[in-house]
């Protein structure tokens, strides 16, 4: 028998018999899986689950206190991702079936066959490594067509539309004219930017500065550099930015809030490629790329007359437009496997079990923040985490408190109001409240906080209707 790849995450036993849990113990060792949590008390499973990674459970059906069926819904509906193998002395197929309907990934009937058993655990390790596969070639696939891959790798991304704006990064980086870069704030404009500088082939810096709330004293002081007696307290010369960035790329950050005699003078040096120092009368030229960035609408400014219509065509010879994090939800879950692994490396934590409860409920989130407050979120939740229920608590409270935007997210994907279905003879109340239950839930992709958010009623009730409908 081919050995099982099991020896990073042990495989927990649960069985309330100290014989039964012996010679699993000694069959599975004998065939070189030694990696194993024993369980008497099926009351300790969960407990166990949020504090360990565990990669697979052998579970028996009927035990004291918690039987294995509860158990066995609790695991799928919290940890999806562990295969569960159900061992039990029942021999009724109505049993299995239910099990196997439940999540359960395997069922044996007392005594087991140790051959049987071996093969079971070894397909689980196979479908789990090749899940694994699956998600790094998806990631491989997405950036095939890029040439240089590594510029981008400090952006996180399985998204198609990120794929076509590397491609256009790539298209446009060795061209001399400047770059603007929009989007909302916390969608890394800064990293774009910076691939783009790494794709330029530039021999010079990689220069960044915010323009916003920089006087026009301080704007051409901090760009331009000054001359010594320029104004009390230039003591010496001092070179600016521009020079700084020569045979590389200066950045301007947050353009649109640049004050308008900042804006001609930024102007000359794009159309011009030239600069004075402040108190010299001596024309420097500029050898800087010029990339720039705003969070905000120029074309607003632009007809509110606070930006200048040909700064603005001139900064944006090329355009890069990067999308909010709720139009790339799909980047949620590698996003947040990333940000948790930094966080734990930082740190010094073990990584959590992430439920597939928890990504669902990020998915209806609207992240005003963008991919900065996905990481602010996860390295707070870090800080603070003790177990894995302490840290999927935590992004719970953290919507809860943020509640305005779950709804703004809802109401976004959920534009049309749903149209209760009439079949001709009118339907009682209890009725009514069932179909609606039922196609919010449908709706909601099976997300009960989202779901009871559509019916405008707490989570807690929509619990308690759908135990009463069972």
């Amino acid at each position: 028998m081919k050995s099982t790849p099991f020896p990073f995450n042990p495989i927990l036993i649960v069985d309330d018999e100290d014989t039964v849990l012996t010679d699993y113990k000694f069959s599975l060792g004998e065939n070189g899986i030694t990696n194993l949590l024993l369980c008497r008390d099926s009351r300790e499973v969960m407990k166990i689950l949020s504090e360990k990674a565990i990669s697979l459970i052998m579970l028996d059906l009927f035990m004291p206190h918690i039987s294995g069926c509860e158990l066995l819904e609790q695991i799928n509906k919290e940890y999806p991702d562990i295969p569960v193998i159900i061992i039990t002395g029942a021999t009724e197929v109505a049993t299995a079936v239910a099990c196997m309907k439940e999540g359960a990934f395997d069922y044996f009937v007392k005594p087991v066959s140790i051959r049987k058993l071996l093969a079971s655990i070894h397909h689980a390790a196979e479908i789990a490594a090749l899940k694994k596969e699956v998600d790094t070639l998806s990631r491989e696939l997405l950036i095939r067509d890029i040439s240089h891959p590594e510029a981008f790798e400090e952006i996180i991304t399985i998204n198609e539309q990120m794929k076509a704006i590397f491609k256009y990064t790539e298209a446009v980086a060795a061209s001399p004219k400047p770059v603007l870069i929009t989007g909302e704030s916390g969608v890394g404009k800064e990293l774009i930017a910076r691939a783009c500088h790494l794709l330029s082939g530039r021999k010079g810096k990689f220069v960044s500065v915010n323009s916003a709330g920089l006087d026009d004293t301080f704007f051409s002081d901090t760009l331009f550099g000054h001359v010594k007696g320029a104004y009390t307290g230039a003591e010496q010369d001092r070179r600016g930015l521009v020079e700084e960035a020569a045979d590389g790329t200066l950045f301007l950050d947050e353009i649109g809030d640049m004050p308008e005699i900042s804006q001609v003078k930024l102007l000359r040096l794009i159309q011009e490629g030239e600069y004075l120092a402040l108190g010299s009368n001596k024309i420097h030229r500029c050898y800087a790329r010029i990339i720039s960035a705003t969070n905000s609408s120029l074309e607003e400014k632009q007809e509110k007359g606070s930006f200048r219509k040909d700064l603005y065509y001139r900064i944006r010879t090329h355009h890069i437009h990067l999308p909010p994090l709720r139009e790339r939800m799909e980047d949620i879950p590698v996003l947040l496997d990333h940000f948790i692994e930094s966080a734990c490396a930082e740190v010094n934590k073990p990584k959590p079990r992430i439920p597939a409860s928890l990504e669902q409920l990020l998915g209806a989130y609207y992240f005003p923040g963008n991919i900065r407050e996905l990481q602010v979120m996860v390295y707070d939740a870090m800080s603070q985490y003790r177990t894995d229920k302490d840290f999927n608590v935590y992004f719970e409270k953290y919507l809860d408190k943020h509640a305005d935007h779950l709804q703004k997210s809802i109401e976004n994907r959920y534009q049309k109001k749903m149209i209760l279905p009439y079949t001709g003879e009118f339907p009682t109340l209890k009725e009514t409240e069932k179909v609606l239950i039922d196609l919010a839930l449908q709706q909601a992709k099976g997300e009960k906080r989202m779901a009871a958010k559509l019916l405008g009623i707490a989570r807690a009730t929509l619990f308690r209707k759908l135990k009463k409908m069972e």
